[in-house]
């Protein structure tokens, strides 16, 4: 074990500097430990290779592998099958089926060509379905390696290997459950199928209802009892020796119970926690150790057909693999570079499948050279793969979308809400009650509330809805949840509510608030503006931190934005009764762009409110002058339903201003602004136009735009809300 670790750590101690993974140096580790180093002198295989030592060793790495998949199942979202697009589900099957299919037209070719034997023959089909698999933990561990867990890339990696991994669990089973009832008789087998339907209804229907009642029981902010995990790993290792016991994959069982633990904190996160350290510090390289200490290069010789065979049937799987990855990332548009590290993402090889190889080796199917060959493959995979991933994928766009996450494209709209100061709220919640969910066109909403860390070493993610209140304090959010409770109650058409707090450093928040958008799938986020007014008109505070949170927001959100600007008006509450007089009156300022038709898309989707009066001012040039681009036949197409004889036009009032300049706009802005009491304006950064010529020159917010810096900075006693709106940035 001290050779081991030491010899694995001073490899890793080099080549992290070129980002290679610590599962890189493990394997080297046990080659250089191994037959094919040292273990080439006879004094050191009779120390380091006695048979007892060998046993004990072998239990240790397999106990080990065994942890190692058990927490994998516990990393395992099934509610990523739910959420996961097109693009992932289509380059995870993919990945998986085309070189199933294209491996098992080489192998057959081959065992023609090469007139292999038939144990050579099972030999080659074994190899193309374990280098066809995307198995989830190697594609996890590689993710969390590079650092890429909370990108978008990372989340995309993810979800196509999930769904690869189902799905090839699934074939997997079918053909298991075949060759039970071939190999034996059919009480045997029956009784096998039995045992097995005992053990998943007992899972899905007992032991998962008692770990969502162990959640339940752990107050917010306070980790899991430890009795209850040791309950739940002991489970797992039970499962394991029940699939033993009739005839299974031990892996299996306790793979499946691991997917009962329900993801994310409190319970899930405390196993990996308390277990991650021990299983991938110290049992894992071990488990490494041992599989590549087999190895025997001198037994690979490319002049016997079984080695000839495997290397052909390896190549074509590996590059069928890596082209139908791209096919399928390419089809749905998604930028070269980030496909092709994708693609290297999806394609790389580790532990599962040298495990799975090492298993096999050791039933005798393969021979000491094929193994050895095995080995080398998954150590250039696992050398190169990181190496072209860094390369390739620049980290600034970390959260960038590869989906259209916008209110214009979102049949199901999912609001994130932010929450900074406690009078935050009441404008968020009127806010959202204006957007007038309905049964064609429903609505989510995720409040997120943020805190300064203080008092406390480490950040803090709280899921309100899986833990019950603490009974010790109250809670630093509890006047957020039942603000949000109480407006779920009365809004019965939002189809749900989810409250978070997050506690941790500002500079850091904005990397809470764009993952969350990612986890939850939203497609528009609310932050509210850093400037508090009196009903004067002047300044009561400002909060530089929020300023500067808004804009990192801004810059990488991977959804619509809207900053939310309270001018001495905390967005009227309305109600859905139409026979109350209180009405909100809206008004659109559309002066063109894709800010300006996101905006647009929002505020008819208000109008449909009984009680909300929407008025879209078009600014148009008084010269007459006629510009015929794309952006411009957007617009025309985008206004065209809402204009006088339109069937839209009974529902919202269209006015079109004529303007010269940026001063009459500014002159025509100045004279509506005791008519409404929301104001709703595209952020349109960059975008110059002669409706706005001149009014950037002082541009004092540049992240509001320059007709949001306008109204946010007007010295007026006037009180309105402004809502600026900013479209998912493509790439």
């Amino acid at each position: 074990m001290f050779a081991i670790f030491f010899t694995s750590h001073v490899f890793h101690f080099i080549l992290k500097r070129f980002s290679i993974p610590l599962l890189v140096s493990q394997i080297l580790a046990g080659m250089i430990l191994g037959k094919a180093g040292l273990g080439l002198q006879a004094d050191y295989r009779r120390i380091m290779f006695a048979i007892d030592s060998d046993q004990l060793f072998g239990t240790i790495g397999g106990f080990g592998f065994q942890l190692f998949v058990f927490l994998n199942g516990v990393k395992m979202d099934l509610s990523l099958i739910r959420k996961t697009g097109r693009m992932a589900l289509c380059s995870g099957v993919l990945s998986m089926v085309m070189p199933v299919l294209f491996g098992a037209v080489t192998t057959s070719i081959v065992n023609s060509y090469l007139g292999l034997l038939k144990l050579d023959k099972l030999s080659l089909s074994l190899v193309m379905l374990v280098h066809s698999m995307t198995p989830f933990p190697v594609t996890c561990s590689f993710v969390s390696d590079l650092e890429l867990t909370h990108s978008e890339l990372g989340r995309l990696g993810l979800s196509a290997a999930l769904s690869s991994e189902l799905l090839t669990q699934f074939l997997a089973c079918n053909a298991l459950l075949v060759g039970i009832f071939y190999r034996h008789h059919y009480q045997g087998a029956l009784k096998i199928v039995a045992i097995t339907t005992a053990f998943i209804i007992l899972t899905v229907f007992v032991v998962r209802p008692a770990m969502l009642w162990v959640i339940k029981q752990t107050p917010e902010g306070r980790p899991v009892r430890d009795l209850y995990i040791y309950f739940i790993v002991l489970g797992a290792l039970v499962s394991g020796l029940i699939f033993h016991f009739i005839g299974l994959n031990m892996f299996l069982g306790s793979l499946a119970f691991g997917l009962a633990v329900p993801a994310g904190p409190p319970l899930a996160s405390a196993l990996v926690e308390k277990f991650e350290c021990m299983v991938s510090g110290v049992l894992v390289p071990l488990f490494m150790a041992m599989c590549t200490m087999k190895a025997n290069f001198s037994e690979i010789s490319f002049d016997k057909k079984l080695t000839k065979g495997t290397a052909i049937v390896v190549t074509v799987v590996s590059l069928t693999k890596f082209g139908a990855c791209l096919v399928a990332l390419f089809y749905y548009r998604m930028p070269k570079q980030d496909a092709f590290a994708l693609a290297f993402i999806i394609s790389s090889k580790g532990i599962v499948e040298l495990g799975a190889y090492a298993f096999i080796s050791e039933a005798g199917v393969f021979t000491e050279g094929m193994f050895s060959f095995l080995a080398i493959t998954i150590l250039l995979s696992a050398t190169i793969s990181p190496i072209f991933v860094n390369w390739l994928y620049d980290p600034s766009r970390k959260y960038a979308g590869y989906q259209k996450r916008n209110i214009m494209h979102s049949k199901e709209l999912c609001v994130l809400a932010c929450i900074y100061r406690p009078d935050n709220v009441t404008s968020i919640i009127n806010f959202l009650q204006a957007l007038c969910p309905t049964l064609e066109s429903p609505v989510s909403v995720c409040a997120l509330h943020l805190i300064k860390i203080s008092g406390r070493a480490t950040s803090l993610f709280i899921s309100h809805q899986k833990q019950k209140k603490s009974l010790s304090a109250r809670s630093i959010s509890e006047n957020v949840i039942l603000s949000f409770s109480n407006f779920w109650r009365n809004n019965c058409e939002i189809e749900s509510v989810n409250v978070f707090t997050s506690i941790s450093p500002t500079k850091f928040m904005h990397q809470d608030i764009c993952t969350l958008a990612l986890d939850e799938l939203a497609s528009f986020i609310v932050l509210p503006f850093h400037l508090k007014w009196l009903v004067d008109g002047s300044i009561e505070s400002q909060d530089s931190r929020f300023r500067t949170l808004n804009c990192c927001v801004l810059e990488r959100a991977p959804c619509s934005v809207g900053i939310l600007i309270d001018h001495g008006n905390q967005v009227n509450s309305i109600s859905r009764d139409s026979s109350r007089e209180q009405s909100l009156l809206v008004a659109l300022m559309f002066f063109g762009g894709e800010d300006d038709r996101e905006a647009l898309v929002l505020a008819k989707r208000m109008s449909q409110h009984r009680n909300i009066s929407l008025t879209i001012i078009h600014f148009v040039l008084s010269t007459g002058e006629i510009k015929s681009d794309w952006e411009k036949m957007q617009d025309s197409e985008r206004l065209r339903n809402i204009k006088p004889g339109s069937i839209e036009h009974r529902e919202v009032k269209y006015i079109e201003e004529t303007v010269s300049d940026g001063l009459e706009t500014s002159k025509k802005i100045r004279s509506i602004l005791d008519k409404y009491d929301l104001f709703i304006v595209g952020r349109s950064k960059d975008v110059e136009t002669i409706q706005t010529a001149g009014l950037d020159y002082m541009n004092e917010y540049p992240e509001l735009g320059v007709i949001g810096n306008l109204l946010a900075s007007m010295e007026t006693t006037e009180r309105y809300s402004v809502l600026v709106v900013q479209q998912q940035i493509s790439l």
